[in-house]
């Protein structure tokens, strides 16, 4: 049996198994949920540095440390959110409209996997899955079936021991595109979930089931002179949000856009910090290490230090360098550089003024990050209001974008799946969350008399 073969079987199996376990699942009581999905949490705490040795072991993207906080968050920051979330059971009642809203899970969630975060994603989706009652099994990414098959038997141990029913959480074990596709449109798989490329967005809607899938980000960072005050602060978010996993998050500066009076001040302080400015010799050179002939990514060079890109690309740079910056003529298509790159690697690009900053902001929006999100550094509301003009789902303002996206140092909700909205062919703009992965009965009882329908609009016959 061939690998496509082995993976269909892979995928009809876990999906018929899945469904069996939801049937299992479903009726249990919210208060037994909850502690499913906190034992669940607690298990990745003791394990979250061994899944992230895993995973660069196994996809050669990112590094431990990092990983292991993407595990921790994604364990233990979402599973802090849901204790306050109702998902299952009575979420609400109105008793003037005399409405109630009973929360109610949606079934078998095929949730597919990235390679850039190949563990971490896999924690938030199961959390989120079982805290909204249902099953999942998981396609990750072929290069991470490794490090996901373990990320999956920790969870899944944790929530049997908890009371769950077996194959409540599973994970494909092998893994081709069309194994993927068959778990998509199984016919007891109910929902799909879809982190990836706009391909695999595009795949994740042609499926014929209902989906959350988000597609990729280029996130423009615009840094107003208004802030010329703590501009070393600036320097350090921006520093730390893309040096963060080597460049992996999608939700990370891909573009730098300084007001021309703060600019020389900002470039000094990110030089300080561990930036590397690289001649226009050196960004060549790199470009082509990040990109291939079409543009797309050299997948064996994502997720590398800044050391080594610059070292492929055949130019030194000190071991700890962060992040290598490229200055840019415009922002584009032309400029493959002003692009998203899964990489330390960020574009500058100086403009005179704010309209001038918000105009390339909206440029690089437009180059591959549709409705994803942008970031501004900003004092002035003004500004910030017409900067939030610019076709995102979310505008995160005065914090790092990393940070500030995945609902960390913002209130937005904490998640590992960015809606990007109708602007990039996604069906959700907001942080998606288990209240995604629910169906929502309303209970109406009669709140006027019926017989009005009549008296108002017409008589009867």
């Amino acid at each position: 049996m061939d690998a496509d073969l082995r993976s269909i079987a892979s995928a009809r199996r876990s999906a018929e198994k899945a469904w069996e376990a939801y049937l299992a699942f479903r009726g249990t009581n919210a208060a037994a949920v909850d502690q499913i999905v906190e034992a669940m949490a607690r298990s990745i705490e003791i394990e979250a540095e061994r899944l992230a040795q895993l995973a660069v072991d196994e996809t050669g993207h990112g590094n431990v440390p990092d990983k292991r906080i993407k595990n921790l968050f994604n364990a233990l920051g979402v599973a802090e959110w849901l204790r306050g979330v109702k998902t299952l059971g009575l979420l609400w009642r109105d008793e003037t409209s005399r409405i109630a809203a009973i929360g109610e899970p949606m079934g078998v969630v095929a949730a597919l996997i990235p390679v850039t975060n190949p563990t971490s994603t896999i924690i938030y989706k199961a959390l989120s899955a079982v805290k909204a009652g249902n099953a999942i099994v998981c396609a990750p990414h072929p290069r991470g079936v490794k490090c996901g098959q373990a990320t999956v038997a920790v969870l899944a141990r944790a929530a049997e021991q908890a009371g769950a029913p077996a194959n409540l959480i599973q994970c494909l074990d092998e893994v081709t595109l069309q194994g993927t596709v068959e778990l998509m449109r199984h016919r007891r798989t109910s929902m799909v979930m879809a982190t990836g490329s706009s391909d695999m967005v595009r795949a994740a809607y042609s499926a014929g089931k209902p989906s959350l899938a988000v597609g990729p980000g280029n996130v423009p960072a615009y840094v107003h002179r208004s802030v010329s005050d703590r501009i070393g602060e600036v320097a350090e978010q921006i520093l730390t949000s893309k040096s963060f996993d080597y460049g992996t998050a999608c939700v990370a500066e891909q573009n730098v856009i300084a007001d021309q009076p703060i600019a020389r001040q900002l470039k000094h302080e990110l030089s300080l910090r561990g930036a590397y400015f690289c001649t226009r010799g050196e960004a060549d050179r790199l470009s082509g290490v990040i990109f291939d002939q079409n543009g797309g990514f050299v997948t064996e060079n994502v997720g590398q230090s800044a050391h080594r890109l610059a070292s492929l690309a055949g130019f030194e740079v000190r071991t700890d360098a962060r992040v290598l910056i490229t200055e840019l003529d415009a922002i584009g298509r032309g400029t493959q550089l002003s692009a998203e790159k899964l990489n330390p690697v960020l574009g500058w690009f100086e403009t005179r003024n704010a309209a001038a900053g918000i105009a390339a902001a909206g440029d690089t929006v437009r180059f591959g990050g549709w409705g994803h999100s942008c970031v501004i550094h900003c004092d002035d509301p003004d500004v910030i209001t017409e900067y939030s003009r610019l076709p995102v789902g979310r505008v995160i303002v005065n914090t790092p974008a990393l940070s500030g996206g995945m609902g960390f140092s913002t209130a937005l909700e904490p998640s590992f799946m960015l809606g990007t909205g109708t602007a990039s062919g996604s069906i959700v703009s907001d942080n998606v969350t288990a209240l995604h992965l629910i169906n929502i009965k309303r209970v109406a009882y009669e709140s006027r008399p019926w017989r009005d329908l009549y008296e108002i609009y017409g008589t009867a016959g």
